[in-house]
């Protein structure tokens, strides 16, 4: 299995994009390549899961390097192991869903769909980096599309968000780079991941670049109180940029914190875990209490992934596998979940041209095939069972009753109650905009779901049940990337 396909094939969409000459042969071409980019991911899954039934224990498969930047040690190196196809799969699917949600973008579409396609690169390109300075590269040219998406296409106070989510997301990125120089001066003068891990990093170093490493990544995952770029920017960002902002980039900053600060540094992880703990529970809190005094659907949805993505800070910040393994399912369940929920906002707005929950009633009786895609995405959000919102965050709170000290306990049981206050403004939304009578007489003339959305609807949902029906085959494939974090992290007890 050659990894490089990953990057060359969004390349190719990308290319093929430019030379497109109408509006329909764009989206074509732009539909072809995503769902290429999911079978692609479909195939590596098989040949990942063939390969480690046959016995193969190495920490990453499918290993490329070759010098890229001789004196300075810099090497493209690439690897993959559970973690790492989860979180393609995840983009593969949201990029698939985000392009047909777009299908009708008739404004600079060319321009649109190729800065969608160069989001999914840089995600994927991230997700295979086994060099630092080769993951920082396709962190930051993950960045500009989004500013641009958001800038141009946007709607609202548009270039003040798209402004803000740049300078914010630029500033984690700048305490990423400082961090990752740190690793390399003391990590023996390299950016290799698996190098670097092979050595001691000394401890008074890793007290100070753990938190540059921790804070850079995590203002990318809404890590309190660097959260505020991510309810201005999903209100105004488009329908797809939302799905890949929330779906996509977010777990960017969770992956990050895992794979490069608590697997390099685990003696600091260890001396700053209360204040992750003590953070995460904050955004957790924070997130659902501040989603249930909002109106309008997009910031519902935006503060609410403040909040769950808190349970992803927390599941790493715990320390023990059972809670790590939550944390990387709630990525996956997050990215489906949220996406899907962007996903169902936008097709009730592109029809009522609204988004303001008082504005809005009795759509189930005009839209059944969007209402019920909403109330799927709700009560995959408020951790219904048989979704995988449930297993994920059951997962996490199952790894904080773990640890005996009362702070890791506290943390659990208040992350465990905010699952009623989701309860409430998801229940609370979903009745007012979906259920009772019809408060807009026009809201009778609306169509229902397009093909591509019910497909796009689809993609998604299939991938939230089968997570919460068989949770198993999730947790087996990152089971043995977990296993080799918890070997390092533990070492620092």
């Amino acid at each position: 299995m050659n990894l490089n396909v990953l990057i060359i094939l969004p390349f190719i969409t990308a290319l093929c994009i430019m030379f497109s000459k109408d509006l329909k042969q764009i989206r074509m071409v732009a539909f072809l390549g995503a769902a290429l980019q999911l079978v692609l991911g479909g195939f590596l899954l098989y040949i990942y899961c063939t390969v480690r039934a046959a016995g193969d224990t190495s920490p990453f498969l499918f290993e490329q390097r070759f010098a890229w930047y001789p004196s300075l040690n810099i090497n493209y190196h690439i690897g993959v192991d559970g973690i790492s196809i989860a979180m393609i799969l995840l983009t593969a699917s949201v990029v698939l869903a985000g392009v047909l949600v777009s299908w009708n973008e008739s404004r600079m579409s060319k321009e649109f769909f190729l800065l969608l396609t160069f989001l999914g690169l840089g995600a994927y390109g991230f997700f295979i980096s086994l060099d630092l300075f080769t993951l920082f590269f396709f962190l930051e040219l993950a960045v500009i599309p989004k500013y641009l998406l958001i800038g141009i296409w946007g709607s609202g106070k548009k270039e003040y968000s798209a402004m803000k989510l740049a300078l914010m997301l630029m500033g984690g990125s700048a305490l990423v780079l400082v961090g990752i120089l740190g690793v390399y001066f003391y990590g023996g003068n390299s950016f290799d991941l698996v190098s670097v891990s092979q050595n001691f990093i000394p401890i008074e170093a890793q007290r100070i670049f753990f938190p540059l490493l921790f804070v850079g990544f995590g203002v990318f995952t809404a890590i309190f109180p660097f959260h505020t770029w991510v309810p201005d920017g999903h209100s105004s960002a488009p329908t797809a940029a939302s799905m890949f902002l929330a779906g996509i980039s977010m777990k960017l900053g969770g992956y990050g914190c895992l794979r490069v600060a608590m697997y390099l540094m685990p003696e600091a992880a260890h001396e700053y875990q209360p204040i992750i703990i003590i953070l995460a529970t904050i955004a957790i809190i924070y997130g659902a209490f501040a989603t249930l005094m909002q109106t309008d659907l997009k910031y519902i949805n935006a503060y609410s992934s403040v909040s769950h993505c808190g349970f992803v800070l927390l599941g790493i910040g715990l320390l023990n596998q059972t809670a790590i393994n939550g944390a990387v399912m709630q990525m996956v369940s997050h990215g489906l979940m949220t996406a899907l929920f962007f996903a169902a906002i936008g097709m009730l707005y592109s029809r009522t041209h609204t988004r303001m929950v008082a504005q809005l009633g009795g759509l189930l009786k005009v839209m059944p095939f969007i209402s019920t895609v909403f109330v799927i995405a709700g009560l995959c959000s408020l951790g219904l069972p048989g979704f995988s919102g449930f297993v994920s965050e059951m997962t996490v709170f199952m790894g904080g009753w773990q640890n005996p000290e009362a702070l890791y306990r506290i943390a659990t049981i208040l992350a465990c109650a905010s699952i009623v206050v989701t309860a409430v403004y998801i229940l609370r939304a979903t009745g007012s905009a979906i259920m009772g009578p019809i408060t807009n007489n026009e809201y009778t003339l609306i169509k229902d779901a397009t093909w591509n959305e019910r497909l796009a609807s689809v993609v998604l949902i299939a991938g939230i049940v089968l997570i919460g029906i068989a949770p198993f085959l999730l947790t087996d494939l990152i089971g043995s990337g977990t296993e080799a974090i918890m070997l390092r992290v533990g070492g620092g007890e």
